[in-house]
């Protein structure tokens, strides 16, 4: 039988990236590559209003001589390249060329390529390579965090001014704020008491709080924990280092490597014990799930481990349909809108966060599915942060139109830069709400 090709129903197929291959960071074959993709979206413009990348590339060549890719000088790629924030989305719900399809068209991978080599003959700012060592910093941060965090207020204008003069970190971004204490540290003292009347009492759970819980965002832990708890799961925490979301985008894979042999090697010990992994941001999530398998695919730890991972939204819908929530969610105090992040999108799991916050009495739910236009370090420094702002702000728009009480989002840099674009620099409230946090205030454990 033929094997279906473009217009077929199933799935995209994602192949491995093979960056030990001696040609993968081959200057001639990364530009023959980037040509041979080009020329199809030249063809295609479907992704035209996706993200900056693909207005860039069509620009290139419509101003160029012959206007064609021909005429384009593969000098000029690299501007294509620095305005991928990784997102996915053309691979996942744009481009029709995707495996299977004979194209065999990988967009997002292709960048990620291009960025190797740009790591490779230093090409990368200084700083955002120095950003990517999250635990490192996040360390000193929280150790720190009373004054880090009045230095990093977008309100001290000076010292803002100053950082951006040494660093590039834009000086209108609202920088995350560094927990006193991380999750990891209270979880050890929590005494939170399992239910053990709940439906799915006898489940077991170990949080991977991820980097951004743990050291800037203890309240989103706190609040999974207590709901999981509440709804009879024996609960324990395992955060051995980042994921190293932000080595990939810095190109870094063989650090991803190591940090994927390192934290997977911690976390089946507790999946041997029976216990399932729950992430609480969305790019840890699909770091997991999806990009270790494709960047270590002959490595059956990490298959099991992807295997055995959950979002926390998609865990607590599963306890829903299976076992069944234990009563006692309460209606809340205004509307919410749903922020479904890019991330969150590439991870194949439908909208999970809206399917667990349906399960609140009476709540006015709505949806916004478009990206936030931050992508990590792309929105924090001053080169990219405009081309952030450009499309993040009709993503703030639709939320505000909405007239919600709350946006929350599975991606809590996306929700921290669209509350800021609601707001604009009248800041009330800077920190993005994940959805675990309202279910956990319909439990009133907040």
């Amino acid at each position: 039988m033929k094997q279906d090709k473009e217009g077929s129903t199933k799935a995209p197929t994602r192949h491995p990236i093979e960056f030990n291959h001696p040609d993968f960071l081959d200057s001639k074959k990364i530009d023959d590559e980037m040509r041979r993709v080009f020329e199809v979206c030249h063809g295609c413009r479907r992704c035209f209003n996706l993200c900056d990348s693909f207005p860039k590339l069509f620009d290139l060549i419509d101003n160029s001589k012959n206007e064609d890719l021909e005429s384009v000088d593969s000098g000029k790629f690299s501007s294509v390249v620095d305005s991928c924030t990784l997102c996915d989305m053309c691979f996942m719900s744009k481009c029709p060329y995707v495996p299977p399809h004979e194209f065999n068209i990988d967009f997002p991978h292709l960048m990620l390529r291009y960025r190797m080599y740009q790591k490779k003959t230093n090409q990368l700012p200084h700083t955002t390579i120095q950003l990517a060592r999250i635990d490192r910093n996040a360390k000193i941060g929280v150790i720190f965090s009373t004054i880090i965090n009045w230095l990093t207020n977008i309100k001290n204008k000076f010292f803002r001014i100053l950082l951006q003069l040494l660093t590039g970190i834009d000086k209108r971004v609202v920088l995350p704020k560094y927990n006193n204490e991380t999750f990891e540290d209270y979880s050890k003292k929590n005494l939170e008491q399992i239910n053990l009347v709940a439906p799915a009492f006898g489940r077991k759970a170990v949080i991977y709080s991820t980097c951004f819980v743990n050291f800037n965002k203890k309240q989103t832990g706190v609040a999974a924990l207590k709901v999981l708890k509440k709804n009879g799961v024996n609960v324990e925490h395992c955060y051995p280092e980042c994921c190293g979301m932000p080595y990939l985008e810095q190109g870094d894979l063989k650090k991803v490597v190591e940090q994927a042999k390192k934290i997977s090697k911690d976390l089946l010990q507790w999946v041997d014990k029976g216990y399932e992994v729950i992430t609480l941001t969305a790019s840890c999530g699909l770091m997991l799930k999806f990009e270790w398998p494709l960047i270590i695919p002959d490595d059956l730890n990490i298959k099991r481990l992807s295997k055995h991972t959950k979002d926390i939204d998609e865990y607590i819908v599963d306890i829903s349909q299976k076992e069944g929530l234990v009563t006692g969610i309460q209606e809340i105090d205004g509307g919410v809108t749903v922020h479904h992040a890019c991330h969150a999108r590439a991870q194949n799991m439908g909208n999970k966060a809206r399917d667990m916050l349906r399960l609140i009495p009476n709540i006015k739910l709505d949806l916004v599915e478009k990206c936030s236009g931050h992508g990590g370090t792309f929105g924090v420094m001053k080169k990219t942060h405009d081309i952030a702002i450009k499309f993040g702000k009709l993503t703030a728009s639709m939320v505000a139109k909405k007239n919600n009480k709350y946006m929350v989002s599975d991606c809590p840099l996306a929700g921290k830069h669209l509350q800021q674009l609601k707001h604009s620099t009248d800041i009330i409230n800077d920190e993005a709400i994940h959805p675990i946090e309202i279910l956990a205030k319909a439990y009133r454990l907040v």
